[in-house]
């Protein structure tokens, strides 16, 4: 083997006196991380509680081996290191302290669908439309050492990472081995754990830290088991598992926790299903979700063409580092909680109307639209409410899982041959996560059958998945709008919160592959697939769903002759208008004034977060599972909302995507809680449009608007929330945007982990309501003015609030000394500036 590691783990535990076996194979990747970092004490102390199966309550600096980010959290996070370069003496003293990776794959959209020359349209529209960004990322690579940016085309960041950047064991510039890790700016970061790569999502500005080598120590949650029993049940696929998953975590309360799993029924399931299981950590709330490296993973590696000596070099170091799971008996770890989990219970599912923990079977679907859309359907110009508008096959979670893309093309196929065609209201597409998927479905034959169904390639990145689904198919968008139908997306994907995936669409529907071509088939959601054909064939015979599924052994058949290491050995080409794009070499980015796409922007001199909050208002009332795309729209800017008007009025015709313009902090805080599903008890118990009430008037106004008013009269605001506030995406614009309107506090029955971070990273105040209570039940309205007093809040950890009449104490929810550091002074970039300048100075 070459390379050494630093200090074997098993000869450590020895010294030490605790069992290494009976510790999580999670917990060991932390060991060793303390280690080499020089934490001897904390690592010892860590080794000891896992051993034994109790709580670590420890706080440790994690120093991963590389950052991941894409475009559209990439973007604002090298905005603002660019920033900090224009705020020191010496530019050059900000870089990256570890290796970055960005991967282009979030701007591209879905504008053109369902025909042969959409990819080629696609591509070309994202190229002008981001040309400006482009260059700025291509700026950053010049300017950052270490800084690697993947053009775009190349595929969605997560299954990039899985097929190419992912090592499982890394080697420092000295020959030292380690184990692979990585920290990314999307959610979605624990993906990789399904290959034995520990890592999670956390916010753009805690990433920089990261990057600069100043990361804030954490605190390490539990560790929690689930142990898998059983095998996957013929006609169920790793979508079916992971949404039947997810309802049980949500269920079983493991938010913020780190999820590891163990159990006969790990072995049963290959490395590209673990991956999509750990993809969805986020939608159950745990921090990360690990598989162990195993005789699956090393396989994995060889189908994606890793060298053969990187693949023995993993094998040997994850032996004598005990990080290789034996899947005999009584091996497993020790864990202080353990839930069970049998695969072989586990049917066809699906996940909807508006949260990806609304598991369903396939019988349940027509009800559970029917509770979202009481009324009896109404039909105008041949589109019905219930219809599904969107079926898309895309997302990481499902297209970096060979077996579920193939079961899509094999039902394509035998739909086609039976004469089954999709309705010209239902809007399709295919977004592969890699064109390795793209080449092994054509070599199958089956690429053909798919595209007759009109599931061509529209392009490779995360398009309808992250609400780039462009407009719905001709005259149906005018339809929706003109009669408020309420109609349906159906999506291989990960998240379908209302008006993710479109702003006309309410129902959002998760499934497998193959049942999205199934419903795509049937046009609408009113089905019953249990019962109901798809259709008719030629002979005008009915077409059931288990007529067309395909059987376990196909596809493994398929798999193993089409999907091989040549497919993934070659590096995509990068578009021509990629390499086209010429940059200044400088240190310091040349800041355009008259730019709509990259701004200086307005947080970087914030002010410390020590002064009471008095006299303060309820900016917004809101309710429970409030999404970071509820707080912060990704998808579509209307001409008439705050964002459109001030493109407008700068001479903007195409205004692209809230996501696209990220780096631009005018726009972004004009979009702040400008969803239209967003429901603001302040205006009324419906959707409120992005208005709020201005309480000092009594004007109902647009949200940015409101703010306005507020900063004009010098009144601080807070925000009252239910639970689960801010679930979804890793989106620090969710927590930068309520900064930039005056939001210094929230008030929450309960937080998602990376926004509450995302908060503390911004200056905000994330408060949590007593136990039990919510904001309603206290007595609150939303129209009082509260009082905050916040002398010894780092203190004792409590507020007194006073809203009106009505006290209670709320608890800071700041989870370590390091995030109060932040906090307190006013965020994570004031926090650096200060600490750069100090270097200076010393």
């Amino acid at each position: 083997m070459t390379g050494t590691a630093l200090t074997p783990l098993p000869d450590f535990a020895a010294e030490h006196g605790f069992d290494l076996e009976a510790v999580p194979y999670s917990g060991r990747v932390l060991l060793e991380s303390l280690i080499r970092d020089g934490q001897r004490e904390s690592a010892a102390t860590l080794g000891e509680r896992l051993a034994r199966g109790a709580d670590p309550e420890l706080e440790m600096r994690f120093s991963p081996a590389r950052i991941l980010v894409q475009d559209y959290t990439g973007i604002p996070l090298l905005v603002d290191l660019a920033a900090l370069r224009d705020r020191v003496e010496e530019p050059r003293q900000v870089r990256p302290a570890l290796p970055v990776d960005v991967v282009v794959d979030h701007s591209v959209q879905a504008v053109w669908a369902g025909r042969p020359d959409a990819l080629a349209r696609n591509e070309a529209l994202e190229m002008s439309r981001n040309r400006e960004r482009y260059a700025f990322l291509k700026w950053a690579e010049r300017a950052f050492p270490g800084v690697r940016v993947t053009a775009p085309g190349t595929g969605i960041v997560h299954q990039v990472n899985l097929e190419r950047l992912a090592t499982v064991v890394a080697q420092g510039p000295d020959g030292t081995l380690f184990p692979d890790s990585v920290i990314g700016t999307d959610s979605h970061t624990t993906m990789v754990n399904g290959l034995g790569v520990l890592g999670w999502g956390v916010g753009g500005l805690e990433a920089e830290a990261l990057m600069l080598g100043l990361a804030q120590p954490i605190r390490i949650p539990p560790i929690v088991g689930v142990r898998l029993t059983g095998t996957v049940r013929p006609g169920s696929s790793a979508t079916d598992v992971v949404l039947a998953l997810t309802r049980t975590l949500r269920e079983q309360n493991v938010r913020g926790l780190m999820v590891e799993f163990t159990g006969p029924g790990v072995a049963a399931l290959s490395a590209a299903d673990r991956c999509t299981v750990a993809n969805m950590a986020p939608e159950y709330g745990a921090m990360s979700a690990f598989f162990p490296v195993d005789d699956g993973t090393l396989s994995y590696l060889r189908q994606t063409g890793r060298r053969e000596a990187d693949v023995l070099r993993v094998e040997e170091y994850c032996r004598r580092q005990r990080l290789l799971r034996d899947a005999g008996e009584g091996s497993e770890p020790r864990f202080g909680r353990v839930i069970e989990f049998d695969l072989g219970a586990v049917g066809p599912t699906l996940a909807g109307p508006s949260r990806p923990d609304q598991r369903m079977t396939l019988g349940e679907l027509p009800g559970s639209f029917a509770a979202l859309h009481d009324a009896a359907p109404r039909t105008a110009d041949g589109v019905t409410d219930g219809d599904i508008v969107i079926a898309s096959i895309t997302s990481c979670t499902s297209t970096s899982n060979p077996r579920a893309m193939l079961a899509a093309g094999l039902l394509a196929r035998r739909a086609v041959e039976r004469g089954l065609a999709v309705p010209d209201h239902v809007k399709t597409s295919l977004s592969p996560g890699s064109q390795a998927v793209t080449r092994y479905l054509q070599d199958a034959g089956l690429m053909p059958h798919l595209e007759k169904l009109g599931f061509h390639v529209a392009g490779y990145g995360c398009m309808t998945c992250n609400g780039g689904s462009g407009p719905l198919n001709e005259g149906v968008g005018d339809t929706v709008a003109r009669e408020g139908l309420t109609v349906a997306a159906v999506l291989s994907g990960n998240r379908n919160f209302e008006s993710r995936v479109h702003t006309q669409v309410r129902a959002g529907y998760l499934a497998s592959p193959a049942l999205v071509v199934a419903l795509a088939l049937v046009g609408h959601v009113r089905v019953d697939l249990e019962t109901e054909p798809l259709g008719t064939d030629h002979d005008g015979r009915p077409v059931m769903l288990r007529d067309l599924w395909p059987e376990a052994s196909e596809l493994q058949a398929l798999e193993a002759e089409f999907v091989h290491s040549g497919l993934f050995t070659d590096t995509p080409a990068p578009p021509a208008e990629w390499d086209a794009i010429t940059v200044a070499d400088s240190d310091v980015f040349p800041w355009d004034e008259e730019s709509t796409y990259i701004r200086l922007p307005a947080y970087v001199d914030a002010r410390p977060h020590t002064r009471p909050l008095t006299g303060a208002r309820a900016l917004l009332a809101l309710g429970d599972d409030v999404s970071t795309d509820h707080i912060s729209p990704v998808g579509e800017i209307s001409e008439d909302s705050p964002a459109g008007i001030h493109l407008r009025e700068r001479g903007v015709r195409d205004f692209n995507s809230y996501g696209s313009r990220r780096g631009n902090h005018e726009v972004m805080a004009r979009g702040t809680f400008g969803n239209p599903r967003l429901r603001n008890r302040l205006v009324g118990d419906g959707e409120s449009g992005g208005t709020t009430l201005h309480l000092l008037s009594g004007d109902r106004l647009a949200v940015f608007d409101a703010a306005e008013r507020y900063a004009a009269s010098h009144t601080p605001l807070v925000v009252l929330a239910g639970r689960n506030y801010g679930m979804g995406s890793s989106r620090d614009w969710a927590a930068k945007g309520p900064w930039l309107l005056g939001v210094r506090a929230v008030l929450a029955e309960s937080f998602e982990r990376i926004h509450r971070a995302n908060l503390c990273a911004m200056g905000i105040l994330p408060l949590l309501l007593p136990e039990g209570r919510s904001w309603s039940a206290l007595g609150l309205t939303g129209h009082e003015e509260f009082d905050l007093p916040l002398d010894d809040v780092r203190d004792c950890g409590l507020v007194q609030v006073t809203a009106g009449e009505v006290s209670f104490t709320a608890r800071a929810d700041v989870s370590s000394a390091g995030e109060w550091d932040v906090l307190l002074a006013g965020g994570t970039l004031p926090r650096l500036l200060g600490l750069l300048s100090s270097e200076e100075a010393g």
